[in-house]
């Protein structure tokens, strides 16, 4: 079963934060709720495990991450992964992550997320439309955790960030607060909360 997604999310940090953060394997991948990278085999080739936990019940994934591009004038990053569990489920992910100026306003930018999804095993059971949701659910929380990490780097001298961090004086960036987890119950919740709200929809 495969999910295309198409999504903007906007960051309160300058572009240059962004990149800086976007260019960053590690970082990226700190920022994925469940994942972790365990091996660098080369510059563009990694191994990595996502883990995702609902009460006593965990689903491991071990697989492989390949950086197929980044283009420093475009701001651009091309990832893919692929992975299977124990349980002989399989998913894969090619994800293009961009980062935009907001015009006019220099201290916010924006992050573009193309990601094609691959399911097979019991995670494809659940059909196109919620595996659409549940991908989107996780996305929106690594955003959250990218928007913390972004917002943590000291911004440049002279920037518009910089002079809106100037009027607290001394001020230290306070660590970002990571979500390391995928939020199983809360995608659960939001998920019979958006299928209630259709139900009373098609009734009115």
């Amino acid at each position: 079963m495969e999910v295309k997604l198409d999504k903007r999310y906007p960051l309160e940090v300058d572009v240059a934060r962004a990149w800086q953060v976007l260019r960053d394997i590690n970082a990226v991948a700190g920022c994925m709720p469940g994942a972790e990278l365990t091996e660098r085999i080369d510059d563009t080739h990694y191994k990595g495990t996502a883990k995702i936990k609902v009460g006593p019940t965990t689903a491991n994934f071990a697989g492989d991450i390949e950086v197929r591009g980044i283009d420093e004038s475009a701001r651009r990053v091309v990832l893919f992964g692929k992975g299977a569990d124990r349980g002989g489920s399989t998913a894969s992910m090619e994800l293009t992550a961009t980062v935009e100026p907001v015009p006019g306003d220099g201290s916010k930018s924006e992050l573009v997320g193309l990601a094609d999804v691959i399911v097979s095993g019991k995670f494809a059971q659940f059909g196109g439309r919620m595996m659409g949701q549940v991908s989107d659910m996780i996305l929106g929380q690594f955003a959250d955790n990218f928007r913390a990490t972004a917002a943590a780097i000291p911004a440049p001298p002279g920037s518009e960030g910089a002079a809106a961090a100037a009027g607290v004086e001394g001020a230290a960036p306070a660590p970002p607060v990571i979500n390391k987890e995928i939020n199983a119950l809360a995608i659960l919740w939001a998920l019979i909360k958006k299928w209630v709200a259709g139900l009373f929809g098609k009734r009115t």
